[in-house]
């Protein structure tokens, strides 16, 4: 698990320009790592392409901490 989250860590870090401190599992995507809604769908996308786990758009809006995109990849994996 802490393998997936460090790249998620370094998606979120690469995509948001955020600093690698910042995102922590209980990190939220827009109030704690200023993510808008074009963010969070370049997320899924890298998420999609370098995670292999295909995440639909809906989804987007549901992810509001890191822990939730954490524990959805998770799920995928299984």
């Amino acid at each position: 698990m802490a393998d997936l989250f460090e790249q998620l860590q370094e998606i979120i870090v690469d995509k948001l320009e955020v600093e690698k401190d910042k995102v922590t599992p209980e990190s939220r995507f827009r109030e704690d790592l200023g993510a808008d809604s074009l963010d969070t769908y370049e997320l899924l996308y890298a998420i999609n392409s370098e995670m292999g786990v295909s995440v639909p758009d809906e989804k987007a809006t549901e992810f509001e901490k890191v822990q939730d995109a954490l524990d959805y990849i998770i799920e995928q994996k299984g």
